[in-house]
């Protein structure tokens, strides 16, 4: 051991540069890895200061038991306030209600409104700015809120009260939590809560004084009660750390990959100097556990300077999802991750990097220990491979091809079933292993030699050279460029898979919709005037709903409930068939039904069906067909009955080629004096599925940038290595008077190559099996993705790889013709 710490010490005294290079991926992987941890731990520093409390006052906690039946309510309060020594129950209750925010009007995301008591020793929602709201006429709104509409304390806003009128309030505080899924948090007093109308749900019930025991025996078995200390003690969640960190391991194993390639190269590139270590007697363990020992120190140091710029990386990740709206569905923006970690980030990032630095050296380390010193001693131009062990290899890669080609087909075969998605992922597996892991010496040269062929047209005999060098070392490049394939393989994957998913369902969904819908947010009843602003030119028909809830019992004796709309008969038929579907015998006394609920109920065409638990009694009617759930929005069962329940919506649909936008903005200036009215057409569900399926790729190509970013640190090391072993060659150049710029040039050609191979390579691999994924789904559609994004990433590869080229370029300019070619 002495000997092998001697050795390593040696290497990094003599040629410290190339001793720490194989570093530079676990540099960016192991920033990577602490940048996800350091987000997620603020966000749930965010969340755990946001989050409601238990009350100061309170001794006692009592909820439900998780995944029972039962429920608090006022009984509850009322039994446990009767115990002996209960000073006080005080629930915590939320409500939803109506903030006028855009345009004056409210939104299909009601907020979510905590009532709070007007004691400072009861309040549950911390404030973050300001103070809390008073008993009436005052709120507090969430952060994430506050930030997207620009709402400040002192400021004003409006409610809408329980009839739907708007209703002028003060913003007293800004709370430190963030709203949920574009779904705002507010806090109002009991007097305000009072004048919005609904039924407050009960969460929890903060019980002051009393026994344990005693309270949890009134409560019931139902319901359990712990202490305010153990409840206080509770961990908080940390749901991003699950979205984050397994990108984060992804970008890590990438540097694994990287930094095992570079290994090999910097061992190859002093074969020589172990060779003639081996004829002076040294043993194949010492030289080992030398290289060993310096792949710890050489990962130690990267780990080091990974935690340090992990902070950096956070900060920048928590500004881009403030940018693209992904903090807000996660209830959390301007999050402020630390730019420095602590010591036991620290420790962290230096213990795996060296860790996987250790192991990324260890197969390369056993190869270059093999090879026999006067084989090491002879030039690179003299040595020639194995072709007993090139063939080898080469029959590997074909049988793993042809078995990734075999479960491909019976993928497609056995379309539909789970089968066949297992088939395809493990064909992908053997492919990748196959193309890129075995046959990736005469796969990524191959690609090098077309792409550069290409080139060469427009760009000059550089390219021709940048070819013909990543064919020289063909394992070393194949090792540079996989880890940049398996990234745009998965990212143009996902991709096609979720944009040729969302086309297929536009394009091929037969289910009938409304063209518009008119609702109020708050379920209130819609008067005349709604009715009379949707009989507009452009409508071919509407029908209003008179919607009420049932309970109905299923053929197996389960009790659901369901939704059943009453509706006039004459117009229902004319809204049915402005929609082609026709249903001429539904009249009064029948009812027509969802092809899930007439299953359901074993209903028969020509039959009577009882509809239970409506208001006023149950209804018998003859069934007469079934209609779509999308058609009818989502209602169970349609009776021709408008005394059933007050209107509470109106479908519509349009004559060809009408104006949705416009049809949408005159019923609104006609129900000014309506703002909770909601007139959603089809084009917004659309367009807001859509927005969804970007903001989701954005954020997939974004994760999925951090395994590219570690993948292009490959190209520069490779480059390095590659400018070191060829500086008589460059020098030669420089003597026969090709200019710095030149080779500069042709450095930065060799980068764009390998990155062109790593994108489009990957790219084709991956729209090759996400066509056959869709295939095995038992769908087949042309592949679609969003374009944008996809070519935004791939020029953006390319750019990082010319800069990572910049280095190692600019180290090819300052070679001086006699000192190169006098090198040894």
């Amino acid at each position: 051991m002495p000997t092998s710490l001697r050795l390593a010490m040696a290497e990094f005294r003599n040629r410290p540069g190339r001793a720490v290079l194989p570093g530079v991926a676990l540099v960016v992987g192991v920033a990577c890895l602490l940048a996800a941890l350091m987000m997620s731990d603020a966000m749930v520093q965010a969340t755990r200061d946001g989050a409601p409390v238990v009350p100061s006052d309170a001794d006692l906690v009592v909820r439900t038991v998780p995944y029972s039946d039962a429920v608090l309510d006022q009984a509850a309060v009322d039994r446990i306030a009767a115990v002996a020594g209960v000073r006080e129950v005080v629930p915590a209750r939320v409500v939803e209600a109506d903030l006028l925010l855009t345009d004056g009007r409210a939104s299909a995301n009601r907020a979510n409104a905590d009532i709070e008591v007007d004691r400072e020793g009861l309040r549950r929602v911390p404030i973050l700015e300001g103070r809390p709201p008073g008993y009436d006429g005052e709120i507090a709104v969430d952060r994430v809120t506050a930030y997207q509409h620009g709402l400040s304390t002192g400021g004003s806003t409006r409610l809408a009260d329980a009839a739907g009128r708007p209703l002028d309030v003060v913003i007293r505080g800004i709370t430190a939590r963030g709203a949920q899924g574009e779904e705002p948090s507010i806090v109002v007093g009991e007097g305000l809560a009072a004048k919005l109308g609904g039924t407050p749900r009960f969460l929890q019930l903060h019980v002051v004084g009393g026994d344990a025991a005693a309270v949890a025996q009134a409560a019931g078995t139902d319901l359990r009660v712990d202490t305010a200390s153990a409840v206080r003690a509770e961990p908080a969640s940390n749901d991003l750390v699950a979205v984050l960190l397994p990108f984060s391991i992804l970008a890590l194993a990438t540097s694994v990959f990287v930094a095992s390639a570079t290994f090999r190269a910097v061992y190859a590139q002093r074969q020589r100097h172990t060779a003639l270590l081996r004829c002076l007697g040294a043993h194949r363990g010492p030289l080992v556990w030398a290289n060993l020992l310096e792949a710890l120190v050489s990962g130690a140091v990267a780990g080091a300077v990974g935690a340090v710029l992990g902070g950096s990386v956070a900060w920048l990740l928590s500004r881009l999802f403030d940018s693209t709206g992904l903090s807000a569905l996660l209830g959390a923006v301007e999050l402020s991750p630390p730019l420095l970690p602590g010591i036991g980030y620290l420790v962290l990032g230096v213990s795996v990097a060296a860790v996987l630095s250790a192991f990324a050296a260890v197969r390369p380390s056993l190869a270059a220990a093999r090879i026999s010193p006067l084989a090491a001693l002879r030039t690179s131009e003299g040595a020639t491979p194995d072709s007993s062990a090139v063939r080898r290899r080469r029959v590997l890669g074909v049988v793993l091809v042809g078995a990734a080609a075999v479960m491909a087909l019976l993928g497609v075969f056995a379309k539909g079933s789970v089968l066949a998605i297992f088939l395809i992922l493990f064909s992908g597996i053997a492919a990748v292993a196959g193309l890129f892991g075995v046959l990736g010496p005469v796969v990524v040269p191959g690609l090098g030699r077309v792409f550069g062929s290409v080139a060469s047209r427009f760009g000059g005999a550089q390219w021709k050279l940048a070819a013909a060098e990543v064919r020289r070392v063909p394992q070393r490049s194949a090792s540079v460029a996989m880890p940049l394939l398996l990234a745009a393989s998965m990212v143009t994957y996902f991709a096609v898979t979720v944009g040729s998913a969302q086309r297929l369902e536009d394009e091929f969904s037969n289910e009938p919709r409304p063209d518009a819908v008119i609702s109020d947010s708050g379920g209130r009843a819609l008067d005349a005037g709604a009715a009379a602003a949707a009989n507009r030119p452009e409508v071919a028909g509407s029908v209003v709903m008179h919607n009420a809830k049932g309970t109905q019992r299923d053929a197996s004796g389960e009790d659901y409930r369901m939704i059943v709309g009453g509706v006039d008969a004459d117009r229902m038929r004319e809204w049915l068939a402005a929609q082609r579907v026709e249903r001429p015998d539904f009249r009064p006394g029948t009812v027509l039904l969802q092809e899930y609920t007439a299953r359901n109920l074993d209903a028969v065409v020509g039959q009577p069906v009882t509809l239970e638990g409506l208001p006023g009694g149950s209804r018998t009617a003859t069934f007469v067909g079934t209609v779509p759930d999308t058609l009818v929005d989502n209602a169970d069962a349609i009776l021709a009955d408008e005394t059933l329940a007050p209107a509470s919506k109106i479908l519509v649909a349009f004559k060809p080629g009408a104006d949705p936008a416009a049809f949408q903005n005159a019923v609104r200036a006609s129900l000014s004096a309506a703002p909770t009215v909601l007139v959603s057409t089809r084009v917004d569900t659309t367009a807001q599925n859509q927005r969804y399926l970007e903001l989701g790729v954005l954020v997939l190509m974004i994760l999925m940038g951090l395994s590219v970013a570690v993948a292009v640190t490959g190209i520069g090391t490779a480059l390095t290595i590659s400018v070191q072993e060829r500086r008589k060659e460059m020098a030669l150049r420089r003597a026969l008077g090709v200019t710095r710029g030149g080779l500069q040039g042709g450095v930065m050609a060799e980068a764009v190559l390998l990155a062109l191979v790593g994108v489009l390579g990957g790219g084709m691999f991956g729209l090759v099996y996400a066509e056959l994924t869709l295939l095995a789904v038992g769908v087949y559609v042309l592949p679609t993705a969003s374009l944008l994004p996809l070519l935004i990433g791939g020029v953006g590869v390319v750019a990082l790889a010319v800069l990572a080229a910049f280095g190692p370029a600019r180290g090819a300019s300052r070679i001086r013709p006699a000192a190169g070619l006098a090198a040894g």
